[in-house]
């Protein structure tokens, strides 16, 4: 191992990703346990990791997609922490030349994208299909920090969870009946989104049957939970935009089951062990297809996907054909096991 007692992590760029390299964080505490660790990341993402053990600082990333000059300043100020150890935890070349300008010491990252120049240790990059988990996970064994495993980890904030139970409080959501969430969004592109309408015949079916629903997503996708809402026949609650990642986080882990495209909220529900249903439309699970115990993936039988369009220059037809009964008997099952016999059976 490379000896170390400041080590500067250059986190991923995404909600999912970010989840999916908690084992490599967990790993990298597990071989550093009195290093000074501080991960470098996107601000909306560092709220997801206000609670969790790997790190003594969390630092936001300002130069993301501003360009050369905005990456070497960066770099700068945050070489100022004599960090000994950088981890690039991205591939990309910008992220490589930022850990090479702001780390004293040693930097580590996968030889890909013309980076090896820019970093001390390039490692082998691994393949393509590589679950997500592993190739982080990969980057931190290589150091000689020991596995834990790959499971997926995260921790919430006595302030997030502060915060959900003054909203339950607040919207009169019974904490002792089932929640389902549904996130109607994903930032990666409506290629991914399941219409309104679908989305919101199946929450009436669900509030039918005696759950309560409610509608989650990021600042930016009110519109979504608007669309959903408006549709539905029943009472939803429409949470959209309404918290930050770490407090949507907590009210995650309060919920029974979540529904949602192949997106963030997907990976939070993983993250915490809460059942989630899926909808998988221009992408594969291929790729994040481990820790799907409790995961139920739908599909619809499509000629053209995987296509991985960002926007459907068709009809949308792989998200479009799944249809919301198939949803619904899935979350019964799910529902069903998460409730105790004597609240499901009359008295």
């Amino acid at each position: 191992m490379i000896p170390a007692e400041r080590i500067l992590v250059r986190g991923p760029n995404w909600l999912g990703d970010l989840v999916m390299t908690t084992p490599a964080f967990r790993a990298l505490r597990a071989g550093y346990p009195d290093a000074e660790i501080t991960l470098h990341a996107r601000p909306a993402l560092l709220p997801l990791l206000e609670g969790a053990p790997w790190f003594d600082r969390r630092v936001a990333l300002r130069s993301y997609h501003r360009g050369p000059l905005a990456i070497w300043q960066e770099g700068l100020a945050l070489r100022a922490g004599d960090f000994e150890l950088g981890l690039c935890l991205t591939d990309s070349w910008s992220s490589a030349l930022l850990m090479r300008v702001a780390c004293s010491g040693i930097t580590v990252g996968y030889s890909r994208g013309g980076r090896r120049a820019l970093l001390d240790r390039a490692i082998p990059a691994p393949p393509w299909l590589t679950p997500r988990e592993h190739h982080a996970l990969g980057l931190i064994e290589a150091l000689g920090c020991p596995s834990r495993g790959d499971a997926l980890e995260l921790h919430v904030s006595e302030r997030q969870v502060d915060t959900i139970d003054a909203c339950f409080a607040r919207e009169g959501v019974n904490a002792l009946e089932p929640l389902v969430l549904c996130a109607p969004g994903a930032s990666y592109g409506s290629a991914k989104r399941w219409p309104a309408p679908a989305f919101a015949a199946c929450a009436d079916a669900l509030v039918e049957r005696g759950a309560q629903v409610a509608l989650i997503g990021a600042p930016g996708e009110e519109s979504l939970g608007r669309a959903v809402t408006g549709a539905m026949k029943r009472r939803a609650w429409d949470l959209t935009g309404r918290f930050d990642l770490g407090e949507t986080a907590a009210l995650v882990k309060r919920s029974q089951l979540v529904v949602c495209s192949d997106a963030g909220a997907r990976h939070l529900a993983v993250g915490f062990g809460v059942p989630c249903i899926a909808l998988f439309g221009p992408t594969s699970v291929a790729k994040t297809a481990l820790n799907l115990e409790r995961v139920s993936v739908v599909t619809s039988e499509v000629g053209c996907r995987p296509c991985y369009h960002r926007d459907c220059p068709t009809d949308h037809r792989c998200m479009n054909r799944i249809e919301p009964t198939r949803v619904v008997l899935l979350a019964d099952g799910w529902l069903a096991a998460s409730v105790p016999a004597a609240k499901r059976e009359p008295a």
